[in-house]
């Protein structure tokens, strides 16, 4: 059993349908490569899990927005992170946007060491790439978007 944790994962979406993800791994796990993943992360104890949703999506993207909208999606999740293994109940947003360029400056030093880059993925993109997507099912979660 791992370390409980709640989080907000934000699932943004352009005007063309493309998906925001960063690239990134695990430095305490190095042979196991990297995956895309879209924005998000732990909800502080005062916080609810759209006020985490914004902050993150803030910190991590430079993109505010007054709301996230409902949640679309609670999942549990199983993951380590440097050395630490989490048991997480996951809420997901769908936030639509035009696209934008990243803002690195609310990042977090963990952030800069462990996230490579970052890019807008296409539905056809994400559906003919072999490269790693977490959530696995992400080309199914976004049809249902």
């Amino acid at each position: 059993m791992g370390v409980e944790r709640l989080r907000a994962t934000l699932f943004v979406i352009d005007d063309d349908g493309c998906i925001l993800l960063f690239r990134g791994g695990d430095p305490a796990r190095p042979d196991d490569g990297t995956w895309w993943f879209p924005p998000g992360g732990g909800v502080e104890p005062e916080e609810t899990v759209g006020a985490a949703g914004r902050r993150e999506l803030r910190e991590e993207t430079g993109l505010v927005v007054e709301d996230v909208g409902p949640v679309v999606l609670v999942r549990s999740t199983e993951f380590s992170f440097l050395g630490v293994d989490y048991d997480a109940v996951e809420h997901c947003f769908v936030v639509r946007a035009p696209r934008f360029e990243v803002i690195r400056s609310g990042w977090t030093e963990i952030e800069r060491s462990v996230l490579h880059e970052h890019r807008w993925w296409c539905p056809e993109e994400l559906a003919a790439s072999d490269e790693v997507f977490h959530p696995a099912d992400l080309v199914a979660l976004l049809g249902r978007f």
